[in-house]
């Protein structure tokens, strides 16, 4: 065939082999992506579900941080992770109109049910609101409060060895627990 002198190369199924490489083209380039996808998703598990300071589970096993101190608190983990959240409080402080920030670290002791048995720390900060100072300090009438915690790279074991990865906590004061959600990484 020609068009204006020139000489049009038509594959068998009448396409140009032009059109034919850049759809080839095209369609590596989306194998290839989703390969890379799936690839660097490899590992990943999504968690979420409820953290209770009064929960069903007692969480009152002998634990302690590396410096040999027993933890302030402690939460009852339900949903994706099953097992006891050990919280050490280092730094709060109240600010001028109730604004209350803590940092500190936990220690993740999973329930021993299958894929959750196993420990992990995180490193936390604690951001919460309430209506004054006063109540700030006396922590009470808390109206919003939320966490992140951020995974210690090499603190997993057992079934969190090699865990990264985070999860965020929202409470629900309302209620009197926390709401969590996050992505571990695997490695």
């Amino acid at each position: 065939m020609s068009t204006n002198g020139q000489i049009q190369d038509v594959g068998k199924y009448g396409r140009s082999s032009k059109g034919m490489l850049l759809v080839v083209a095209i369609l590596s380039l989306f194998a290839l992506f989703v390969f890379v996808s799936s690839v660097s998703a490899q590992g990943a598990q999504r968690i979420a579900g409820i953290g209770y300071f009064e929960g069903e589970e007692a969480c009152d096993e002998p634990i302690t941080n590396s410096a040999g101190v027993s933890p302030d608190a402690s939460l009852d983990m339900t949903g994706d992770l099953q097992g006891c959240l050990y919280i050490f409080i280092e730094t709060y402080e109240c600010m001028p109109g109730g604004v209350y920030i803590e940092d500190g670290h936990e220690i993740y002791v999973g329930s021993g049910a299958e894929g959750d048995d196993g420990t992990f720390q995180t490193e936390y900060r604690f951001v919460a609101h309430f209506p004054s100072e006063a109540d700030c300090h006396a922590f009470t009438n808390m109206i919003r409060g939320r966490c992140q915690h951020p995974i210690v790279a090499g603190s997993g074991t057992g079934d969190y060895r090699g865990v990264t990865g985070k999860f965020q906590m929202v409470d629900n004061v309302e209620e009197g627990y926390a709401d969590y959600l996050g992505l571990l990484h695997f490695r």
